[in-house]
């Protein structure tokens, strides 16, 4: 078996040529032209909210605290491995993968590696704890003790102000 070189210029293509094909006998499949079929909800929730820490301050001076994540797929985890940033420094790996599923930050929709670089280490601190959180848990809650009444429960990490519900 011979051994190839992946580099992000043809990732895509080598995803695409490596694809299942389709069955050939697939009788669900509408006919072209057909107006696509209406998505079902099953209940799984793909995008998180978040409120940043600090806040990313964009070129304009404008700051924006109030962001999406959507779930990460193998695709994501796996792209960051090809890229030569990564390579040279893995740290770099957290920079790359959330670039990739954040959706927006503020009016922010175009997030790119950039973007992350320019982030206060706290928001993305605070970023890399919820991605692991949403991808791992499927949830934003984490569980807190009272350091006076040493009373459990749980707090919502998407952000909001305390005393919201």
């Amino acid at each position: 078996m011979r051994r190839r070189t992946v580099t992000a210029g043809n990732l895509e293509e080598i995803l695409q040529a490596t694809a299942p094909a389709a069955d050939a006998g697939e009788t669900n499949r509408p006919p072209p032209g057909a107006a696509p079929a209406a998505r079902q909800d099953h209940g799984l929730r793909t995008e998180f909210e978040f409120e940043l820490p600090r806040g990313y301050v964009d070129e304009a001076g404008t700051v924006h605290r109030h962001g999406a994540m959507r779930l990460a797929t193998a695709r994501d985890e796996l792209r960051p491995q090809i890229d030569l940033r990564v390579k040279e420094n893995p740290a770099y790996l957290s920079v790359v993968l959330l670039s990739q599923v954040i959706t927006r930050i503020g009016t922010v929709t175009d997030v790119h590696v950039g973007v992350v670089e320019r982030m206060y280490a706290t928001d993305v601190a605070f970023l890399q704890d919820f991605y692991r959180r949403v991808n791992s848990e499927g949830h934003t809650r984490a569980a807190v003790t009272c350091p006076h009444c040493e009373g459990g429960f749980e707090v919502d990490l998407s952000g909001g102000r305390l005393g919201e519900s």
